[in-house]
């Protein structure tokens, strides 16, 4: 098994721990990368952009005028596209973007994901991320000393002032093991994980 050092707040080492070859030293798969971020971002679209058509606005079926004689084009009813108010040709409808992935497959990006970031040193574990009180600008400082500039933090349980005190720092995002997901891990450049949050990925990411 592969070794990372932990570090306290105070940018200490406290320890080294051992962590599982098969969830942070995997075969890097960018097929099921790409692919869960693809599934990620279209889960997260609404699909309620809609508009009326012909058959759906309000107004008379009556022709306009009548078919001959008046030397104007022949026109079916007021409802129709070309006229103000009537219904939109060929418009967006209401749309779902829901897909799927096997768990199988998802864990495996998960792993990949993770496996990428370790290879790449942007993984930093801490003994433990608790705060004595909620304030930013602590836990601003405690970034600086990491040089962490756009970090995700993991934890493996509740900590109400890291979230707080978080919250207001741009480019920072706090989220439990249990939330972790691959386009936020992308989206920013270095994980911050607890102990006990890595614990909490293996025992869930095991093949």
């Amino acid at each position: 098994m592969a070794t990372i050092a932990v570090y306290d707040i105070h940018k200490t080492k406290v320890s080294d721990i051992e962590i599982s070859d098969a969830v942070f030293q995997s075969e890097i798969k960018e097929y099921l990368i790409h692919e869960a971020v693809k599934i990620q971002l279209a889960n997260r679209r609404a699909g309620t952009v809609s508009v009326k058509t012909r058959s759906e606005v309000s107004g008379s079926g009556k022709k306009p005028f009548k078919q001959k004689g008046t030397g104007n084009a022949r026109q079916g009813c007021k409802r129709a596209p070309q006229y103000p108010g009537g219904g939109v040709a060929f418009g967006p409808q209401q749309k779902e973007y829901n897909l799927s992935m096997n768990k199988k497959a998802r864990k495996a990006a998960l792993r990949s994901t993770l496996s990428y970031l370790f290879n790449h040193n942007k993984i930093t574990v801490m003994d433990t991320l608790a705060l004595d009180e909620i304030s930013t600008k602590k836990f601003a400082s405690v970034l600086g000393l990491f040089d962490l500039s756009k970090a995700l933090l993991v934890i493996g349980s509740e900590n109400r002032e890291l979230e707080l005190s978080a919250r207001n720092i741009k480019g920072v995002k706090v989220l439990h093991a249990n939330g972790l997901n691959i386009v936020d891990m992308l989206k920013y450049r270095n994980l911050v994980i607890t102990r006990e949050a890595v614990a909490n990925v293996e025992g869930a990411l095991q093949p």
